[in-house]
């Protein structure tokens, strides 16, 4: 999918990276970003929400091939009790104590801690957004300064499944509340040429509901679609956008593909292969 004005098909203009957020099917945007790399498109800022401010965060601070590479492994060799720090059980004991959230973040903490060079966001390689939901002024909040960890667990907080996170008094949850797919302030920031890295979710229209369970989730893929698609209508004709395929269209309803990380290779390859395709078709390979 590709919008803007220009004729020619080549990257210039200022590069944005925008990650959208998806649980466990963000490894799609690992191969997005093996494939942008390889083709020697390198971000001037990235832009993040939920897993995609963990992988932005992650490539904003060394955006090389070798951290890709990094990232692969990471997402290849993590289990369900690598990224929540238990078992089932264990999260049932933190719900009983918690009565708010199943999992602490305190696993997510330490592999951030772990993965990147930088405790601060403006000491990145590159410029770095994320994006949360404030919970007392019911609005987004980007953060562009302070500590990284903090601001990426915020942006990745799953209401019900990771606690909110206090930042300056304040408190935050996942920003795909508002924002799953921050195009629009990629396009706020003066960015020319905008690479979306989205998980598979914006790649198939939604259908009507069939069954009582569906209509929730309905209800929620519109919420979550429609900002993003109201920012792709009204980009300025002079931003090229470029929203990139993973290969494997998800199913809104297939909630199963949201818990399982024991096909994140596949699921890396799909996005890496389409992904490398779509940029070779659209004359963005040197």
């Amino acid at each position: 999918m590709t919008t803007g004005s220009r004729d020619t098909e080549t990257v210039s203009g200022k590069v944005a990276f925008v990650l959208g957020g998806g649980g466990l099917l963000g490894a799609h945007e690992v191969g997005m970003l093996q494939a942008l790399l390889e083709a020697g498109v390198r971000p001037d800022m990235v832009v993040g929400t939920s897993i995609g401010a963990v992988n932005g965060a992650l490539v904003a601070a060394d955006p090389t091939l070798d951290q890709v590479e990094r990232m692969r492994d990471l997402w290849s060799s993590l289990s369900r009790a690598d990224v929540f720090g238990g078992s089932i059980f264990s999260g049932l004991k933190t719900l009983a104590k918690s009565r708010t959230h199943v999992y602490g973040n305190e696993r997510l903490r330490s592999l951030l801690d772990e993965a990147l060079p930088v405790t601060l966001i403006e000491d990145l390689a590159v410029s770095f957004e994320c994006v949360a939901a404030s919970i007392e002024y019911a609005r987004a909040r980007y953060f562009d300064r302070g500590p990284i960890i903090d601001a990426v667990l915020a942006s990745s907080a799953v209401p019900g499944l990771l606690p909110p996170v206090e930042i300056d008094g304040d408190h935050y949850l996942d920003g795909g509340l508002v924002a799953s797919i921050p195009l629009d302030r990629a396009i706020a920031r003066g960015a020319e040429q905008i690479f979306v890295l989205q998980v598979g979710r914006v790649e198939q229209p939604l259908r009507a509901p069939s069954q009582p369970w569906e209509v929730a989730l309905v209800a929620f893929e519109i919420s979550r679609r429609h900002r993003f698609l109201e920012a792709l209508a009204a980009a300025p004709e002079h931003v090229r956008i470029d929203v990139l395929p993973t290969g494997d269209p998800k199913d809104f309803d297939d909630l199963r593909q949201y818990r399982d990380l024991g096909d994140t290779g596949r699921l890396i390859a799909d996005s890496h292969a389409a992904t490398e395709t779509y940029l070779r078709e659209h004359g963005l390979v040197p």
